[in-house]
């Protein structure tokens, strides 16, 4: 399974893909919104975990454009954030993220056993 995880700091981005890896995801980062929304559209990932806060394009702007797209609009997207403020959490969710999560509650193990289950779901979504 392929995950493209957009972080512009590079030692957060190293922990999740390192454990990410290690449970058998194909994983590659973006550092920025524009390489992530180019990325995406490029290799059509299997699920995308997006921060919010990012240079060139903030992630509710790559989120929009993620979902107006035909190409990616179906990917599942979560949203990984430090910013847990409830216009922010209820603004991602608006958009089409499958989850925020909150970086400071979500370990590297929480969030590579997610994975499937976040895919599952959105295949279900998608089958009805």
């Amino acid at each position: 399974m392929r995950v493209l995880f957009v972080e512009d700091d590079p030692a957060v981005a190293q922990m999740y893909k390192l454990k990410l890896e290690l449970d058998g995801y194909s994983v590659t980062v973006a550092p920025d919104g524009e390489t992530g929304l180019r990325m995406a559209r490029e290799s059509r990932p299997d699920i995308v975990f997006l921060d919010i806060r990012l240079p060139k394009m903030d992630g509710f702007a790559v989120l929009e454009n993620l979902r107006s797209d035909g190409v990616t609009k179906n990917i599942p997207v979560i949203i990984l954030s430090n910013y847990g403020e409830k216009e922010l959490v209820d603004r991602g969710l608006k958009l089409g993220a499958l989850d925020y999560l909150i970086k400071s509650e979500t370990t590297p193990a929480k969030l590579s056993k997610g994975v499937e289950g976040w895919r599952s779901e959105t295949t279900e979504t998608r089958g009805r």
